[in-house]
């Protein structure tokens, strides 16, 4: 113990550059002593050169001295080291890591969205109705529901005491022939509803009519008629409408005295239709086409002598409307309730024989056979033949050459003559 007393004193060692305690030091010793010791990064420690000097221990000597870091990255594309393969590439590992691990956690946290649902499958599109479609009885484009409709037929007077008639313009077929005494009588067609909303003066019916009737199997308006008409209706089971057993649908109006201010409409006649379950009509009207008028008009007026003056009519073709305007005892045939002309599309004058019946009275046609025909449309006229088998069988009309004739699209007038001369004609 006493020798570790008495031995001298060790030293402390100093630092680099201190050279005696306790002396003045110049300022540059000063300033390298109170330096603060360097750290180095892994990337310094690695940027030594070959020789064992660093850029940092270089600095130490030179302070004045810059670092190049430059050419150090052009030495590792060169050719890295092993000490720096060694320091890099875990580090590139733990990076590469990293970022693996927060990619993942973010997609976890924030799910992606499910994917879209499949498409619905396509839906097959009904093709859309036909606002209009060709009329079973004229041709003409109509409501469709029109022809789910059956046919009404209506007798209608035609004495100067029941002029003007009223429903005529909305007919889609008229058939005229003699009832008795030479005074004319019309049978109407209609398969419609709404419209007409009068139909009149409303008469009796006779036989020959029924062969139009019962030809579109259609509901019979009529007030009475002959014995003999009455019985064929009742026996052969046609659509009898006869107001004598049917009140309802007729009415009595105050602007006519009777007879012949029977009236009726076509809803009415539809409504007592469906009442006796005539709901349908079955038949096949002769041939129809949407036709065009002619460049040169071969026959643009028409006479047809039925019985006498206050009862033959007359035609004038109009070119625009391509419809025939109609007059009756030399004065235009106008409509009750529309004050309009009647007009047309087709003009038919049938040639039969005629005769009077036994009673003295009522008026007899063939309306079975053939005959010679006159068909005037789109201002021309096809002289050819008429045919129809039975009561129930339709007309048909045959040209010279004995081709179909097709009748002009639209409203049919058919009139009944005694001869081929009663019927005349001009361009």
């Amino acid at each position: 113990m006493i020798d570790d007393i008495n031995a001298p004193k060790k030293r402390r060692p100093t630092a680099p550059g201190f050279k005696k305690p306790y002396l003045r030091r110049s300022s540059e010793e000063r300033a390298i002593n109170l330096r603060e010791p360097t750290f180095q990064t892994p990337l310094q420690v690695a940027a030594k050169d070959l020789d064992g000097k660093t850029e940092i221990e270089d600095d130490r000597k030179t302070p004045n001295k810059t670092v190049n870091n430059k050419g150090w990255f052009k030495r590792i594309l060169k050719k890295p080291t092993k000490k720096q393969l060694i320091i890099g590439i875990p580090i590139t590992i733990i990076l590469i890591s990293s970022i693996s691990a927060y990619a993942w956690v973010k997609l976890k946290k924030s799910p992606l969205p499910p994917p879209p649902p499949p498409p619905a499958p396509a839906v097959k599109q009904e093709p859309p109705k036909p606002l209009t479609e060709a009329s079973r009885l004229t041709g003409a484009q109509v409501n469709p529901e029109f022809n789910n409709l059956p046919i009404v037929a209506s007798m209608i007077e035609n004495s100067p005491d029941a002029r003007p008639q009223s429903g005529l313009k909305e007919a889609g077929l008229v058939f005229e022939a003699i009832a008795e005494g030479g005074i004319t009588r019309f049978m109407a067609l209609y398969q419609q509803s709404g419209q007409p909303a009068q139909i009149g003066p409303v008469r009796s019916v006779r036989p020959y009519y029924l062969d139009i009737a019962a030809a579109y199997d259609a509901g019979i308006a009529h007030a009475g008629g002959s014995s003999e008409a009455l019985n064929q209706i009742r026996s052969q089971g046609l659509k009898d409408l006869d107001q004598f057993a049917n009140s309802k649908p007729y009415d009595r109006v105050n602007f006519r005295y009777a007879p012949h201010n029977l009236y009726t409409s076509i809803d009415k006649l539809n409504e007592l239709m469906k009442a006796k379950n005539f709901t349908t009509s079955s038949f096949v009207s002769f041939v129809r086409e949407e036709g065009k008028p002619v460049a040169t008009p071969t026959a643009k007026t028409i006479s047809i002598d039925i019985s006498s003056a206050l009862y033959d009519v007359g035609y004038t073709y109009d070119t625009a409307t391509n419809s025939y305007k109609r007059s009756l005892g030399g004065k235009p045939h106008n409509d009750g309730a529309s004050e309009a002309q009647l007009s047309p599309n087709a003009v038919i004058a049938l040639v039969s024989d005629y005769s009077i019946h036994s009673d003295g009275v009522h008026s007899v046609y063939r309306m079975t056979g053939s005959g010679k025909a006159y068909i005037f449309q789109n201002g021309t006229v096809i002289e050819g033949t008429w045919n129809k088998a039975d009561r129930k069988s339709m007309f048909s009309f045959l040209d010279s050459a004995g081709t179909p004739i097709k009748v002009q699209a639209g409203q049919a007038w058919i009139s009944m003559v005694k001869q081929a001369s009663a019927v005349t004609y001009q361009p």
